[in-house]
């Protein structure tokens, strides 16, 4: 091995690619087939001198990850949005005599700064407007007086932590429903409930209203964002391509996924909430544009999966299919690779699909995608058309351990089971969840009446905000929280001393610059609680709470040292229903769609519209599933008393696996592959659903070995799906020897 160190750079020598960082050696025989061994840990290697270079200490991730801080462009406009949403209200309240109704309204388009992500108009009206429709709700029941607060924020504590495990807004509209509720309880006002909740949309209206029109010129356009976030996905496809080979291929495909998400989120949302009548051209357009998008990343999948570099004529593909999809254009010549594989066979016919969806006339007429000197499809004198597309297949010995033939017979498929929609709020997940929310909250409450006879919801708010797992590890939102909310009050305290009767109307100031500054803060939770902490302070400033800093900076280390100890008692932790139910779930969604691989048409000349649809969605959602599973096990890996011999994230990496082995199954069967037999098909399905039911607990920490005899031992993909299953088998009972 060449000299260098275990600095993270790749090194290679002949056909050997050795990665420091993530531990894992390549190696390419003389046909050009991929082998990628991983090892745990780094790699110790030899410098030029002969030393060798020991694997790094690395710190604890519960130690580093309250330093980590998302990335992205400047959010310029939600600067903006965010300087005319509290301000505003504010100043006309006060001016009007009715400072309490400014407040509420300000506390609206507070938390609607906060829920002002990128995304398209229909995404934003989604996660403004059904948290501020849950925040009502909050003052509404919020009237319990005195200790009956404590079981009523219980219970309500109980279903948010609940039904927060079911997605970003309803985990947004738990957080407003919950604090709201506090709020009401704790925090004396006046007027009747219904005007206090009818004054809180008001603000949530106010700042949806802002986030529709505060945007920039082009994104009035129709259908601008749903372009967007379809274009995002050819994007994160030619980002795949570069890193095929590779050992960055894995990270690559979990992007490929998340856009994959956003623009089918975005595309069901416009269906939802578009106006009645038929659909327009456009609107149709771009559903075929996003199915060809999923075709082409059902291939790259294989591809990755191959683990072949790709020249660089590939990429250029996928790049101007992203440009035609923003700009609503045809995307010209579109180069595509040889079809040396059957994955690369599927991409050379999943581009040359997305040329023909391309080039639909803007009436609905048929492609001219095949019409001599269109100026559109594949470039000439590639050897691809439409004559050749459905021809391809691998070469002998290359698919599934079989001589390629041309596409195989539908088959019979057998009735499966149908599959669940996703984690249920009622599930082992949402029952951990919502106990932790519910005990945590409970017993903040109780402290805060035996320590406040007044304004004592500051407590349980805080608690809202830290013990969501939802929201990162326990550890890292305490220290963020913490040094949040100290900064805050240290710099209001300041701010107050300094321009004590000189500069009149301070508190509406400090919101007007607190509200610009919330879009920006959004990418560290210590920025974030800071802005939250000044906005607040300003807020009650303006009642008869006049003394209310120096008792937040208490009241916030004691909800801190709260949910320290309650967020991590033994009956409330249980990383199996967080975690291991997660990966249960989506080892079934990936159980069905491989049953749909192997049991459905063999291919795309013999799989109607309706079958491909449904494998498609079949797909989507095993690997949603998947990526909430990952970030469940990375969140548990860096909480702070995370047990060492637990390792769910491998779990779930090799969960992953197994979704991509099935995808490059579907694309060897697709073209000419031999199927496997049904007993095979029936081993092979059944024993994903044994490992997923020991993860579940549904059968004892251990499971013996599934039967899977019948599985071609030539077959390569299947035989990657049986090797996952056994890692994973493996691992379950190394956590079940480290617990014992």
């Amino acid at each position: 091995m060449a000299g260098g160190g275990s600095s993270g750079r790749k090194e290679s020598r002949g056909r050997l690619w050795i990665d420091g960082r993530n531990g894992s050696v390549t190696y390419r025989n003389q046909t050009g087939k991929a082998d990628r061994l991983r090892f745990g840990g780094r790699i110790a290697s030899r410098g030029p001198r002969g030393s060798v270079h020991r694997p790094e200490i690395r710190p604890p991730d519960w130690l580093l990850h309250p330093l980590r801080r998302q990335s992205g462009p400047f959010p310029w406009g939600g600067v903006l949005r965010g300087a005319l949403g509290m301000g505003p209200l504010l100043v006309l309240a006060v001016a009007a005599g009715q400072p309490q109704a400014g407040v509420l309204a300000g506390l609206a388009a507070m938390f609607g700064g906060i829920n002002d992500r990128p995304g398209t108009a229909r995404s934003a009206a989604a996660l403004i407007g059904l948290p501020a429709l849950a925040g009502a709700a909050g003052l509404l029941i919020g009237q319990a007086p005195g200790w009956w607060a404590v079981p009523l924020l219980a219970v309500v504590g109980v279903v948010c932590g609940a039904v927060s495990v079911t997605g970003p807004v309803c985990s947004a509209a738990g957080v407003q429903l919950l604090v709201l509720t506090a709020l009401g309880c704790g925090m004396p006002m006046a007027g009747p409930a219904w005007v206090r909740a009818g004054w809180y949309l008001l603000g949530g209206a106010w700042f949806m209203m802002l986030r529709l029109a505060v945007r920039p010129t082009a994104q009035f356009r129709p259908l601008h964002g749903e372009r967007q976030a379809v274009a995002g996905v050819f994007d994160a496809l030619a980002e795949a391509l570069r890193a095929a080979g590779t050992p960055g291929a894995e990270r690559a495909r979990r992007g490929l996924t998340v856009a994959l998400d956003r623009a089918d989120e975005a595309l069901r949302l416009q269906r939802l909430l578009r106006r009645p009548g038929r659909r327009r051209p456009d609107e149709l357009r771009l559903d075929e544009r996003f199915a060809a998008a999923a075709a082409l990343c059902e291939a790259s999948v294989a591809l990755l999966w191959e683990g072949e570099t790709l020249p660089a004529r590939a990429l250029a593909g996928p790049r101007r299919l992203a440009e035609a999809v923003r700009g609503d254009t045809q995307p010209g010549r579109l180069p595509v690779p040889l079809p040396e594989s059957p994955a690369r066979s599927a991409f050379d016919r999943a581009v040359l699909a997305a040329g023909l969806a391309f080039d639909q006339r803007p009436e609905g007429h048929p492609s001219r995608g095949a019409e001599p000197g269109s100026g559109h499809g594949p470039e000439p004198g590639t050897g691809h058309g439409p004559e050749r597309g459905a021809g391809h297949g691998p070469e002998r010995g290359a698919g599934h351990g079989h001589v390629a033939g041309p596409p195989a017979a539908p088959r019979r498929r057998p009735v499966p089971v149908r599959p669940r929609r996703g984690i249920h709020p009622a599930g082992p997940t949402g029952r951990e969840c919502g106990l932790r929310v519910g005990a945590c909250v409970a017993v903040t409450t109780a402290l805060a009446l035996l320590l406040h006879a007044d304004h004592w919801y500051w407590l349980p708010a805080t608690a809202a905000f830290l013990v969501k797992p939802d929201y990162g590890p326990l550890f890292s939102r305490v220290v963020n929280r913490f040094a949040g909310t100290a900064a805050g009050v240290l710099l209001f305290a300041g701010t107050g001393s300094l321009a004590a009767g000189t500069v009149p109307g301070l508190p509406v100031l400090v919101v007007a610059v607190c509200g610009a500054l919330i879009a920006p803060s959004l990418r560290h939770f210590a920025l974030q609680t800071g802005v939250v902490t000044l906005t607040v302070l300003a807020f009650v400033s303006l009642g008869d709470d006049t003394q209310a800093a120096a008792s937040r900076l208490a009241d916030t280390a004691l909800a801190c040292a709260v949910v320290l100890v309650v967020g991590h008692l033994p009956r409330l932790v249980d990383t199996r229903a967080r975690v291991g139910h997660r990966c249960a779930e989506a080892l079934r969604h990936t159980q069905h769609y491989l049953h749909d691989v192997l049991t459905g048409p063999a291919g795309p000349e013999t799989e109607p519209g309706a079958e491909a649809g449904r494998r498609d969605r079949l797909r989507r959602r095993a690997y949603r599933s998947l990526a909430e599973a990952r970030v469940s096990a990375e969140t548990v890996r860096a909480e702070l008393l995370a047990d060492p011999g637990e390792e769910w994230l491998k779990v779930a990496v090799r969960a992953e696996r197994i979704a991509d082995a099935a995808t490059a199954c579907a694309v060897r069967l697709a073209h000419g592959c031999e199927p496997p037999g049904a007993v095979a098909v029936g081993q092979l399905v059944a024993a994903v659903g044994e490992v997923a039911d020991a993860l579940d607990g549904r059968c004892g920490p251990v499971v013996a070995r599934p039967e899977v005899d019948a599985v071609p031992p030539d077959c390569r993909t299947l035989g990657d799906i049986v090797a996952e299953l056994h890692g994973i088998q493996d691992r379950q009972r190394a956590m079940a020897g480290a617990a014992g």
